[in-house]
């Protein structure tokens, strides 16, 4: 039976110096000695911390608990601004059934596993473009402005109809909405101008007939179905996790395979797809981008591991550490690209399993497939001491990543 600490830990609890690929120790310990435990975060609040696999997903398919920011008990992982960009309006994602799955489905057509295989072309013609454009720029240069964000951006650009030329504008208010040390006046702020620009989008569409995803919301809205705000929202909420969470682990995942070359040698010599698509998976068990945990509110009395979470106590769930977890994964803290099975939780699990995991795994099986047999030399171009990790974000990765060949 798990115990309960007098004085509840801070969280999110700082990772081992010269370890940036690894949870924070801390959870390890609270794993084996204290998997359900409480925490203080931010505002004070001492919400439940799940680190088991096993009870993460137990939570996380549980309709005890709430995905809703705006019930009491719901531990935010920073001060929220205003009613603006909380909840709703930033789409579905922060939604419970049953309106969470309403809003889910007006958008699961795009991402269909037979739709997405069939952008692979497309999607490897733009890496291909973007290697080109690295080899024949400067060199050194930096991997995450030269090809990590470019790669999704464009991808996210394509389906949703957004023009690519709009990138620094998008891409530098999504930094702002996630940054965790901003404050929540420049949150909303960033939040506001993601809005109005894909609310003006939305009125381009609204006499049209494209085939891109906003297009497909256009009826929607005529019809009553959802309103003009709610699109807007679901529309912010795909191009930020459309670009920035995949471009964080393209930069992240190879910044990983460069610190373990043999398991780089692996990758780059094979074609096999097959291999490649395990190799995606270990990276996603291995690494961690969604930086501080899953969080829930319960909105009934849960019984776990001999204690109960009671209605209205906050829950956090950082997948880092059940990705780690050693009764489910052998030898967990060791990359091993040939791990097979992996049923890891990087996309969450149960109804607000990631809408958009087809998309990311296709655009990293085509960049870790084709970049590092492009560009056989590529290393480091400094050491991995300097390398600035984004511990400020709520999505871990790296704010550069200087490279050469």
């Amino acid at each position: 039976m798990s115990t309960t600490s007098t004085t509840p830990l801070d969280f999110p609890m700082p990772r081992a110096q010269g370890c940036p690929f690894d949870p924070a120790p801390v959870l390890r310990d609270l794993q084996h000695e204290a998997p359900l435990t409480r925490v203080k975060i931010w505002d004070g609040t001492t919400p439940w911390l799940v680190t088991r696999y096993d009870d993460q997903k137990r939570l996380l398919s549980d309709p005890r608990l709430s995905s809703d920011p705006t019930r009491p008990g719901y531990p935010s992982p920073a001060q929220a601004g205003d009613d603006s960009d909380r909840g709703g309006s930033l789409g579905f994602i922060l939604m419970d059934d049953p309106e969470h799955a309403r809003l889910r489905r007006m958008v699961t057509g795009a991402f269909t596993l037979k739709r997405i295989e069939a952008m692979r072309p497309a999607v490897q013609a733009i890496v291909d473009q973007l290697i080109d454009d690295l080899i024949a720029g400067p060199n050194p240069a930096d991997l995450v402005d030269a090809f990590a964000l470019p790669v999704p951006s464009l991808v996210i650009c394509d389906l949703l109809g957004v023009p690519y030329a709009d990138h620094e504008f998008f891409q530098e208010n999504s930094k702002g909405l996630i940054d965790l040390t901003a404050t929540a006046a420049q949150r909303g702020a960033a939040f506001q101008a993601l809005h109005q620009y894909l609310d003006a989008l939305l009125e381009t569409r609204m006499s049209g007939d494209g085939d891109d995803v906003l297009s497909s919301l256009v009826p929607r809205v005529t019809s009553g179905e959802l309103t003009r705000a709610d699109a807007a929202g679901m529309g912010v909420l795909l191009l930020l996790a459309g670009h920035e969470t995949t471009a964080n682990m393209i930069a992240l995942g190879t910044l990983t395979l460069l610190e373990h070359p043999e398991q780089l040698t692996a990758l780059r010599e094979t074609d096999d797809p097959k291999m490649i698509a395990a190799a995606v998976e270990e990276l996603l068990r291995y690494l961690n981008i969604t930086h501080n945990g899953r969080s829930r509110v319960a909105l009934e009395d849960i019984d776990l591991d001999g204690q109960t979470i009671k209605a209205g106590d906050g829950v956090v769930l950082p997948n880092e550490i059940a990705n780690r977890d050693p009764g489910i994964f052998a030898d967990p803290d060791t990359l091993d690209l040939e791990r097979r099975p992996n049923r890891h939780v990087a996309f969450g699990f149960g109804v607000h399993q990631c809408l958009g995991q087809p998309l990311a795994r296709l655009e990293l099986q085509v960049v870790y497939g084709t970049l590092y047999r492009r560009i056989p030399t590529l290393r480091l171009a400094t050491t991995l001491d300097q390398i600035p990790f984004k511990h400020d974000g709520a999505i871990y990765g790296v704010h550069r990543l200087p490279v050469t060949w």
